[in-house]
């Protein structure tokens, strides 16, 4: 226990979002934007986190609740007068222990953990009693600005409705992220007040509170990671810096990732993966070394072991693929179903709630629903599991060995049994024992010389 809490303040409608949901939890990479910002400053070493919410505060809790349990305290902003207004509600849930405190936001995703570490860092060197994050940006419109004495130091920040005309061509700003001496941020939250151009509390107050008080840690920053969303289009911005954040870290740990490849923050891949472009990997996730992922294919909570072959535009599904089998392409597993090691599903293929047992095939055009497939059975092209009766499902099994021709028709409940056949173009209706062949299709019949009367009946007149 190191006494350190973070209050994160999410309590802002977000109108600019133009949405019904709450802004922190629209998703980014996979997840609501609020947990990336709970994330890093868990991992940034804070014993507790407080998150302040308004707007939407149900849903919000619900959210956070159903990640993080009871890692997470929650105070309520009942009406929003600014930052510091928010930061004086979170501090009514920080804990006595706590002696520092972190304040960061709910909208700022890309905050990496070690900005937060490097900051509590900053203030500890400084022996000042509070530290900010400042960024260098283009154009400042609509940040507070730092302002600095002769030798340097911050002395104040100043929002930029507030500015005079030389303040506004400052440069450096203000993200907003800090850490103060608990002592200290509870003494200065009561010295802020509300005169200024919006008439709100402003935390940005506290700044020049503190180089009073002994001076304003600093840490420099880059721009990129300290962005806000406050929009949809800068949603769609943050995201994709995310995802090339994510991908280039798989990179560097030793797997082969195309551009063009979104990978959402809870999957889990091993070192020897190759992705390639367009691939898209959702949710939980996970790839076992040597796996090929071909382009176009997408992935959600899919569960992939060792040296798996997923060629291009593959749809899998929570669904299980053990080491060695191949998807694809043009491959759809939906969910609850299992590919087990060594096992094949081919182009057109669908498989739905079914085990495909080790070294099974079913390689071309075909409908596997509700199915248990045994080791080494082939489905042949056109095969059909019939498993919906219009009221109720029924279970397909194929015993080990057994082979399908092309063009059946399984009707559900049945049992096709070990190292039996069954003929191209049947129906079947009944079980099939052991070592048996089952041929259900009608007895052809030729007409010999039909074909000519046909062409003579129907042929155009001249």
């Amino acid at each position: 226990m190191n006494g350190r809490c973070t209050i994160i303040l999410a309590a802002g409608q977000g109108t600019r979002m133009k949405s019904a949901l709450p802004k922190v939890l629209h998703r980014v990479a996979g997840v609501a934007m609020v947990h990336w910002s709970i994330e890093a400053a868990l991992a940034a070493g804070s014993d507790d986190v407080v998150l302040v919410v308004g707007h939407g505060r149900e849903a919000v809790t619900e959210a956070v609740t159903a990640r993080f349990g009871e890692r997470v305290r929650f105070a309520v902003q009942t009406e929003q007068r600014g930052t510091a207004d928010a930061v004086r509600a979170g501090m009514t849930e920080v804990p006595a222990t706590a002696t520092e405190v972190l304040i960061t936001y709910g909208d700022v995703p890309c905050v990496p953990a070690e900005a937060l570490r490097q900051l509590i860092e900053a203030r500890a060197r400084s022996g000042a009693p509070l530290a900010m994050i400042t960024t260098e940006v283009s154009d400042p419109t609509g940040y507070g600005r730092v302002l600095r004495d002769g030798a340097g130091a911050i002395r104040a920040i100043r929002e930029h409705k507030d500015c005079s005309p030389d303040e506004r061509a400052v440069r450096c700003v203000n993200p907003g992220l800090y850490v103060a001496g608990r002592e200290f941020l509870a003494a200065s939250l009561g010295k802020i007040g509300s005169t200024n151009a919006q008439g709100e509390f402003y935390l940005t107050d506290l700044v020049e509170i503190a180089a009073s008080e002994g001076g304003v840690g600093e840490l420099a920053w880059e721009p990129i990671s300290l962005r806000g969303v406050n929009d949809r289009a800068e949603l769609a911005a943050t995201e994709a810096y995310l995802w090339q954040r994510i991908a280039d870290g798989h990179r560097r740990a030793g797997s082969t990732v195309a551009p063009g490849v979104c990978i959402d923050r809870d999957v889990t891949i091993e070192a020897g993966v190759t992705i390639g472009p367009n691939v898209v990997l959702r949710g939980a996730t996970s790839l076992g070394s040597g796996t090929t992922v071909d382009a176009g294919c997408v992935l959600e909570d899919a569960s992939i072991g060792r040296d798996v072959l997923l060629k291009p535009y593959t749809l899998v599904t929570r669904c299980e693929v053990h080491e060695g089998a191949q998807l694809g392409p043009f491959a759809h597993l939906r969910p609850e179903s299992v590919v087990e090691a060594g096992a094949h599903v081919g182009n057109f293929v669908e498989l739905k709630k079914t085990r495909l047992g080790k070294g099974a095939k079913a390689n071309h055009l075909a409908y596997l629903g509700d199915g248990v497939v045994g080791p080494k059975a082939n489905i042949g092209a056109g095969t059909i599991f019939c498993n919906y009766d219009g009221f109720r499902k029924h279970v397909t099994t194929i015993e080990e060995g057994a082979f399908i021709g092309s063009n059946s028709s399984l009707v559900a409940p049945v049992t096709i049994g070990k190292n039996s056949y069954v003929g191209s173009g049947s129906v079947v209706t009944r079980d099939v024992p052991e070592d048996a062949l089952a041929i259900g299709r009608a007895k052809q019949e030729n007409k010999e010389g039909y074909g000519k009367r046909l062409r003579e009946r129907f042929a155009p007149k001249r």
